[in-house]
């Protein structure tokens, strides 16, 4: 009998791998702090997450085709670009055009690794109950 990783980890193995990806994206914003005109961006999470994992919203006022000729928006919901997006500075820079914040985005930065950390604290206990029953069932 086979396990697959849906079953055994069910949604976590997707939000690791975004919690991931917003980690480098705010790392790289605060790399350029001091860089003129760079426009901080952060990775909107339930987007990534629901095209992670799958997941289709069953929203009744989403857009519906009712001809040929309308546009059909699936292909749009695809792009991962449609995750990344610019943040709006609480106190926006004049002088330079820079819109990274150095304490918000530390502050992000640490909310995000807590929430990496404790999801891989899950899945550590996850995986650790199926070693047990692997050891008690053989």
């Amino acid at each position: 009998m086979s396990i697959g990783f849906d079953a055994l980890f069910g949604v976590h193995q997707h939000t690791m791998v975004i919690r991931n990806q917003r980690a480098e994206v705010l790392a790289g914003n605060l790399a350029n702090a001091d860089t003129p005109g760079y426009k901080a961006r952060d990775l909107d999470f339930n987007v990534a997450f629901r095209q992670a994992a799958h997941i289709v919203d069953e929203d009744p006022k989403a857009l519906v085709k009712t001809n040929e000729m309308h546009m059909d928006g699936s292909e749009i919901e695809d792009d991962p670009e449609l995750t990344l997006k610019y943040r709006l500075p609480y106190q926006a820079d004049t002088g330079n055009g820079n819109t990274v914040e150095v304490s918000s985005e530390r502050m992000k930065y640490s909310t995000n690794t807590m929430e990496f950390q404790a999801t891989m604290s899950f899945l550590n206990h996850r995986i650790a109950l199926l070693k047990n029953a692997l050891k008690t069932a053989g």
